[in-house]
C-alpha cells in the first residue's frame, strides 16, 4: 500500500468484531513499533499486549471514552520511562503512531485511548487506575492505550476536508504559504 493512501484511508475505529487476532499479526505490529525513532535512540518505552477479556473490560472503565476497549480483542498499552529521556512522552507518541499505521495494512482498525491527564468515572486518576489493572511500577507512566481489532464499522477515507491550508504559513506566522498562487495575508488566530 502506498504511504499517502495509507494516511488517507486509516481512520480511528471504535467498534470491533469479536475475532481473535493471530499472534503473527500482533508481532508484525510490534515490529513496526520497534522501528520507531526516539531521541538519542533511548527508546523509553515498554509495551503491554492485552488480550485478556477481563482486563480489557476493566480498562474500558478507566475513563469516559475508553469504551472501545470493551469490544477490542487486543490492546497495546504504551508505558514510558521518564528517567530514560526528557522527551519520553514525544517518543511514546511516535511509537503509538507507528502502531496505528501498522494495523491498517493488515486489515485491522485501531483507536488511541488517552489515559494520562484524564479522570476515571469515579474521579480517580485514570493513569493510576490503569497502572493498578496492569501492575505497572509507579516510576513508569501510562500515557495511552491503543485498542486494536477487526473493524465492526466502516468509515470513508479522509478527503480534502482535512487539508487546512489556511494554517500553513510562509517564512513567518500570518503570511499564507500560497500553494503556487500569490501569497496573501492570513488571519492570525487571536490570543
Amino acid at each position: 500500500m502506498e504511504f499517502f493512501e495509507l494516511l488517507r484511508k486509516r481512520r480511528s475505529i471504535r467498534r470491533f468484531k469479536d475475532e481473535k487476532i493471530p499472534r503473527k499479526i500482533v508481532e508484525l505490529i510490534l515490529k513496526a513499533a520497534f522501528l520507531s525513532p526516539s531521541s538519542h535512540n533511548r527508546r523509553p518505552w515498554y509495551f503491554i499486549v492485552i488480550d485478556d477479556r477481563e482486563k480489557l473490560d476493566l480498562l474500558s472503565k478507566a475513563k469516559p471514552g475508553a469504551n472501545p476497549l470493551a469490544s477490542a480483542p487486543l490492546a497495546i498499552a504504551i508505558v514510558g520511562d521518564p528517567e530514560k529521556s526528557d522527551v519520553w512522552l514525544e517518543d511514546c507518541s511516535i511509537v503509538a503512531e507507528h502502531i496505528h499505521l501498522a494495523t491498517f495494512p493488515v486489515g485491522l482498525g485501531s483507536v488511541w485511548i488517552q489515559i494520562m491527564n484524564r479522570k476515571s468515572f469515579d474521579g480517580r486518576d485514570a493513569e493510576e487506575y490503569v497502572r493498578e489493572v496492569l501492575n505497572v511500577p509507579k516510576n513508569l507512566r501510562v500515557p495511552f492505550i491503543i485498542a486494536i481489532g477487526f473493524p465492526a464499522e466502516e468509515k470513508k477515507p479522509h478527503g480534502k476536508e482535512v487539508e487546512e491550508w489556511w494554517k500553513v504559513f510562509h517564512n513567518e506566522f500570518g503570511v499564507a504559504y500560497g500553494r503556487g498562487e500569490e501569497s496573501r495575508e492570513s488571519p492570525r488566530p487571536k490570543g
